[in-house]
């Protein structure tokens, strides 16, 4: 609690949780990801599944079907254009996290981002220098 309260000192801007601002950035690198033609266009959209990965613990974690709830918001989500949808884990009849409270850091969340962007790129160079190792023997 005193890491968040620090963090709204140093930055008072929020996201909102349940998984809308993951939902949201995926939408909006697969946009992205339509306009380049080139093979990066994949790892882009691969990146924007990897995104939907937080929503679907959540769902999942709070005993909903997890692939019926976010394919739920996102569509949601696409049709009405309110980036706050989430998932309704506490079951309240209301996918808008602004309604129900539900918001995070905006410096947390970035940190969440790009510690899990780093591991990714730390399993990638080891599994680079295993397969190259692979192919001496």
């Amino acid at each position: 609690a005193l890491c968040v309260v620090r963090n709204l000192v140093r930055d008072p801007r929020i996201v909102y949780g349940g998984g809308a601002a993951e939902l949201t950035a995926g939408q909006s690198v697969v946009r992205e990801a339509d306009k380049i033609a080139s093979v990066e266009q994949y790892a882009m959209r691969a990146f924007a599944t990897a995104l939907e990965a937080i929503p679907l613990a959540l769902a999942e974690n709070s005993g909903l079907s997890p692939i019926d709830s976010v394919a739920a918001v996102k569509a949601q989500q696409v049709a009405t254009g309110n980036s706050r949808l989430g998932v309704d884990c506490m079951q309240n009849g209301t996918n808008d996290m602004k309604e129900q409270h539900v918001f995070e850091t905006l410096i947390g969340k970035q940190q969440q981002l790009l510690l899990a962007s780093q591991m990714v790129r730390m399993i990638l160079k080891i599994d680079d220098v295993l397969m190259a190792g692979a192919f001496e023997e």
